[in-house]
């Protein structure tokens, strides 16, 4: 499959010419249209070096939320409610902790000031959201992501505390449930995900369920 550079134009190719590993295009920019464009087309950036990537993998890695898996452990720990959870009470700071937080086999971070820029916007405009973990007043984690329609395309997360990431996750995952969405897009496999519930699907379910869900 060729890989296609993107230019000033508003368009993506499409999904099913992306490479085996999921790579669909390189270049282009972050702006709303474009963003907004990517996410509506099960598409999600990630740089490598000074180049935006674009992405859609098949399979997809998701979690139907009726499948959120709560171990007993994190069930005692949602009781004791020793964190306080928020949603949007912290947007820039949950993006920016992600951003600096070290990550196995990882040497850097995709969360550059142009991402980070480009997602607050986003935020702004009602679209990106976050979800904090409090522990006597100081974030200690959290997730954020892009929500359309009746699916919420999860990002990244970040725990300075044991469970931080896990409890904001989880508790916004069952927000969420309650407000009617469908499907929470986790891109790729992660065991820390997948701990949670989450399984792969084929990309053509996934660009199905995104049309079927209002996005």
């Amino acid at each position: 499959m060729p890989l296609f550079a993107l230019d000033e134009k508003l368009v993506f190719p499409p999904v099913h010419m992306a490479e085996p590993d999921g790579l669909l295009a390189v270049g282009g920019d972050l702006s709303l249209e474009r963003l907004e464009l990517a996410y509506r087309s099960g598409i999600f950036p990630w740089y490598e070096g000074e180049y935006i990537l674009w992405w859609c993998p098949d399979p997809r890695f998701v979690i139907f939320p009726s499948e959120l898996r709560i171990s007993k452990s994190m069930q005692q720990l949602l009781r004791k409610q020793t964190f306080t959870f928020t949603i949007n009470k912290a947007f820039r700071e949950v993006i920016s902790n992600c951003q600096q937080i070290s990550r196995e086999g990882q040497d850097g971070t995709w969360i550059t000031a142009d991402v980070l820029d480009a997602y607050t916007r986003l935020h702004n405009k009602g679209l990106a959201h976050s979800a904090e973990a409090w522990l006597n007043g100081e974030l200690v984690g959290g997730c954020y992501g892009i929500r359309l329609g009746n699916v919420f395309f999860g990002e990244s997360m970040f725990s300075k505390v044991s469970n931080a990431s896990k409890f904001a996750f989880i508790s916004y995952a069952q927000q969420l449930i309650t407000e009617g969405v469908q499907l929470i897009d986790c891109q790729v496999y992660t065991a820390h995900l997948e701990s949670l519930g989450a399984r792969m699907i084929p990309r053509t379910e996934f660009i199905q369920l995104l049309q079927a869900n209002g996005v």
